[in-house]
């Protein structure tokens, strides 16, 4: 392969540079509109046509999404979240619960080995917040969602493994998709197999093994729900 001199960077790949700055730094959460495009113009010196380059290159990989008629937002927090999500939005739903399987399984038992009384009391504090969520869940199945994927983040968290926690973070969209369409389907007969008291309760005994084999029942009982379907 023959290289080639390096150039020096572009006006849009400076501004790209800087936009994902302000992105990872948390200046513009995920969900925030980022401002017009008359106030970028100003704020960075350029054009607007090499703004709207950079723009465009943003929501491109993922990171900025545009909106019609509304403006344009943030999605990721970083490339990486962006490149995961992209990967993610091309698997199947037994693909993702594959890898929430890995994921889950070494959370737990890392959760197990090492969470503080501060994991205890979030990860109780979850778990009373799903269980109130688990006796309507078929009329607010949304909140049910949101209270379970708060859960397993709560579990992640309780591993202080900064790496795992990132990762796990940017899969939050393709969790979501996976733990909902699992949940409309017991929705449907107002039944939840998923009691996760097994899985907490062993994270909080300092047990490894049960911890492991707790998401191995959830899993796997979440992949017949979906191979049934």
């Amino acid at each position: 392969m023959t290289l080639k001199q390096a150039t020096r960077l572009t006006l849009v790949e400076q501004v790209v540079m800087q936009i994902e700055a302000i992105i990872e730094s948390g200046e513009w959460p995920v969900g925030t509109r980022i401002p017009a495009e008359p106030e970028l113009v100003r704020q960075l010196g350029v054009s607007r046509n090499t703004l709207r380059e950079a723009v465009r290159a943003l929501i491109h990989v993922g990171m900025l999404e545009a909106r019609q008629g509304d403006g344009t937002y943030v999605c990721q927090s970083n490339s990486l979240g962006a490149a995961l999500l992209r990967r993610l939005r091309k698997s199947s739903l037994t693909e993702t619960l594959e890898v929430r399987h890995a994921l889950e399984r070494e959370a737990a038992r890392l959760a197990a080995l090492r969470r503080t009384d501060e994991d205890i009391a979030a990860l109780r504090m979850c778990l009373q917040r799903r269980d109130d969520t688990n006796g309507h869940f078929a009329k607010d199945t949304e909140e049910y969602i949101q209270a379970d994927l708060e859960l397993h983040q709560a579990i992640v968290a309780a591993t202080h493994n900064y790496v795992l926690i990132e990762l796990y973070g940017h899969m939050s969209e393709a969790l979501r998709e996976s733990i909902g369409s699992v949940a409309r389907e017991y929705a449907m007969s107002h039944t939840d197999p998923w009691n996760h008291h097994d899985l907490v309760d062993a994270i909080i005994a300092g047990n490894p093994a049960a911890a492991e084999e707790a998401v191995r029942v959830h899993i796997a009982a979440s992949q017949a729900t979906l191979e049934n379907d």
